[in-house]
C-alpha cells in the first residue's frame, strides 16, 4: 500500500514535535525550586534554557514565516524575547521577572501556536529566503528545520543540568 507523500513542512513539524516531546521528558520531574539553580562554569540554569527555547522557536517559526502580529504579545511578551535573546545572561530568580510557571506557560503557548499555524503552509509558501540560522534550505522552511535542531541542542544542555542537579538521566 502506497503512503501519501509527506511535505517538507510536515517533516519539519514532525521534527519540532519530536524535539518538544523529548525536552518535556527532561523537564517533567524538575521541581520549580531547581529551575533557577545555577550549574557549571558558564552559569546556566533550566529557566534560561526553557525561556531561550521558547524565544527562539517563536523567532524561527512564527516570526520568520508571517512576521509579528499584535496578538503575539499574549503568547510571548516582548520582555521575554529580550530576556532570552542570543547573548542574554541567565539571571538569578531574584532578578528574573519570570516564575517557572510563567516560563512553562510561554514555552507551551509558543509551541501550541506553531502547531496551529504552520500546518496551514505549503512548502512553496515557505520559500522566501532568510539569513542564518537555517538548515537544509536557505529559506523559511530551512528555519523550521533549524528550530527543531536548536531545541535538541538545548535539550542536551537540559539533560546535563539534570545530571548536575542530581537527577537520573532520561535516556
Amino acid at each position: 500500500m502506497d503512503r501519501p507523500a509527506i511535505s517538507e513542512v510536515g517533516i519539519a513539524l514532525k521534527q519540532i514535535q519530536f524535539a518538544r516531546e523529548y525536552t518535556l521528558t527532561l523537564l517533567e520531574d524538575m521541581e520549580d525550586e531547581l529551575w533557577y539553580q545555577f550549574v557549571g562554569e558558564d552559569k546556566t540554569h533550566l529557566a534560561w534554557q526553557v525561556g531561550h527555547i521558547a524565544m527562539s522557536q517563536y523567532m524561527l517559526t512564527l516570526f520568520r514565516v508571517r512576521g509579528k502580529k499584535d496578538e503575539d504579545e499574549a503568547i510571548i511578551p516582548r520582555k521575554h524575547l529580550k530576556a532570552f535573546a542570543k547573548g542574554s545572561i541567565p539571571q538569578p530568580f531574584e532578578e528574573s521577572p519570570f516564575t517557572p510557571e510563567e516560563l512553562r506557560h510561554t514555552f507551551n503557548g509558543v509551541y501550541q501556536q506553531v502547531m496551529r499555524e504552520i500546518p496551514e503552509y505549503t512548502d512553496e509558501d515557505l520559500s522566501q529566503s532568510v539569513v542564518l540560522p537555517y538548515m537544509v534550505h536557505a529559506n523559511q522552511l530551512g528555519s523550521l528545520y533549524f528550530a527543531s535542531a536548536h531545541e535538541m541542542l538545548h535539550a542536551g544542555q537540559i539533560g546535563l543540568i539534570r545530571r548536575l542537579l542530581g537527577k537520573e538521566k532520561v535516556r
